[in-house]
């Protein structure tokens, strides 16, 4: 199963270190790989450092791609951790 979704980070401090281990955290957690896409950027979401690359502060729109048996859940999760803004709103 593959699912997409654009998601826009909405913490003042945009994705940094924190956000960033959550992101992974949240990744381990499921049968599912997770892709990040900024521009003609792509990386995969299973690495803090690779999420910095990124360079994502407040307002970037993100899309996101998980590829898996869980693609669904680790999606719906992810997106109430950016809704959230990573427990920093």
């Amino acid at each position: 199963m593959e699912v997409k979704k654009k998601l826009k980070v909405k913490n003042e401090l945009g994705l940094h270190a924190r956000s960033a281990a959550m992101i992974v955290e949240l990744a381990k957690k499921h049968n599912a790989k997770l892709y990040f896409k900024k521009g003609e950027q792509i990386i995969e979401g299973d690495s803090i450092l690779s999420l910095l690359t990124l360079a994502c502060p407040k307002g970037t729109e993100l899309e996101v791609k998980a590829v898996g048996e869980d693609a669904q859940m680790l999606i719906d999760e992810l997106t109430a951790l950016f809704e959230r803004g990573f427990g920093e709103l």
